[in-house]
């Protein structure tokens, strides 16, 4: 594959990365910011997606409504989305509306208004919500499981923040934390797409001369946040109105930066990660006990958590529990069949393969690998880590992070009478 992938790092500490795609005419650009959830304190809890979503209600030159029409005007989709360690703001347009679009992200993120008004309307918007997460089981669930997975640490608290921390969120606390997070150095700039990178950097140049926030304040360099320790709690809470139960079991696993966490990938996807995966035909095909039962990673820049997830009806939980037990059990104690590793790195390739279509795919992996790697992994690079996993590599992994003083379990629903102790999650 010929790498078209370009960067640049401005005297302000802005990272510029850029991948041109011959033959179309649009393009994804997006800012991306080196804050999440994670990097909050509890009473600041939520202020990063609090801000995600107050500039875009105006900006010193702008008005929401300017925002909106510019917006529509450009044909283009603009979005914005807030994780536990990162904050990114995208938009894709036709190739000659970039510097409209640019103009547009990079204002709102340099000078955002934060009127009194309207940060108290847009508070009431989150509060909305949250509640529409306490209203989803399966959200409410991940939300309440990972407070109890990760005791005392940002990455338990929730993305969105609480009713009692974003109804503190003024124009004076909002400012604050903007001024001193939301900086330059704190900027990662991607576009892929028909896009030339000397015209970005000019862009990028344009916009953040002055290197500062509105206010022009100069913050310290951040500190890091502490590595997290896990627990390995047990949660069963009884939500009586609900006709699903809703299971998950936890376990560590490698972070985004470790050499494992290719056979790691591997390891989840023949668990649960597709239609042909073992808990899909176990629990749904052979069993027909859930419709939605799968594995999962979530990674992280220091630790990752592998989760099994179902949701199935209240009468039939412990028997889901146990196949997947048995799943667990499998894994650490058999060595995946070759024609098993084959299909799910068949899965795994053409799924790297495909995103290179999709612009806003490409935008996006430049700018996590920029904030996470610190460098470019090219697709061919990661087809070759995935290529080289071996069934032994599968087995190495399950035996070390499949570990049961390790495991958790989290279940939500009518479960009158539903009792785990540890013994039922012995490996």
């Amino acid at each position: 594959m010929i790498d078209e992938v370009q960067s640049t790092k401005l005297s302000n500490g802005i990272s510029i990365l850029t991948e041109h795609m011959p033959g179309l005419r649009s393009v994804t650009a997006g800012i991306w910011v080196r804050r999440g959830s994670r990097h909050e304190t509890p009473e600041l809890n939520g202020i990063c997606h609090f801000i995600e979503h107050a500039v875009f209600k105006g900006t010193e030159r702008r008005s929401a409504h300017d925002i909106a029409v510019e917006s529509d005007r450009l044909g283009g989709h603009l979005d914005a989305y807030t994780t536990h360690e990162l904050t990114g703001f995208t938009v894709k347009v036709a190739d000659t509306g970039l510097p409209l679009a640019f103009d547009l992200i990079s204002d709102m993120l340099a000078h955002p208004r934060f009127d009194d008004g309207d940060l108290e309307r847009e508070q009431k918007v989150i509060l909305e919500e949250i509640k529409m997460v306490e209203d989803t089981p399966d959200e409410l669930l991940a939300e309440l499981f990972n407070a109890a997975y990760f005791p005392a640490h940002a990455l338990g608290r929730p993305i969105e923040g609480t009713a009692e921390t974003v109804a503190t969120f003024n124009r004076e606390t909002t400012s604050s934390f903007h001024a001193r997070e939301f900086m330059p150095h704190n900027f990662v700039v991607a576009a892929a797409g028909n896009v030339d990178h000397a015209r970005l950097v000019e862009l990028a140049e344009r916009a953040f001369s002055n290197g500062s926030s509105a206010n022009g304040a100069t913050p310290p360099a951040a500190s890091p946040t502490c590595t997290p320790v896990t627990a390995a709690p047990i949660l069963i809470e009884q939500k009586e109105e609900l006709e699903q139960a809703h299971l998950i079991i936890a376990a560590p696993w490698p972070s985004s930066l470790h050499d494992d966490r290719y056979a790691a990938t591997m390891l989840a996807s023949v668990l649960g990660g597709g239609t042909s995966s073992r808990l899909w035909q176990r629990v749904r095909e052979e069993r027909g006990l859930a419709y939605s039962v799968g594995a999962g990673v979530s990674t992280f820049s220091d630790l990752g958590v592998f989760s099994v997830y179902a949701g199935t009806s209240p009468a039939q939980l412990d028997e889901v529990l146990d196949i997947s037990m048995e799943e667990l059990r499998r894994i650490v104690n058999e060595p995946v069949a070759e024609e098993e590793l084959r299909l799910v790195k068949d899965q795994a390739v053409s799924s790297t393969l495909l995103s290179l279509e999709s612009s806003s795919a490409r935008a996006s992996t430049l700018a996590r690998q920029e904030i996470i790697h610190g460098r470019r992994i090219s697709p061919d690079e990661m087809i070759r880590k995935l290529e080289a996993v071996t069934t032994d590599d599968i087995q190495r992994v399950a035996k070390v992070y499949l570990v049961s003083e390790n495991l958790a379990l989290g279940a939500l629903g009518n479960l009158n009478g539903f009792e785990v102790d540890r013994s039922r999650l012995e490996i």
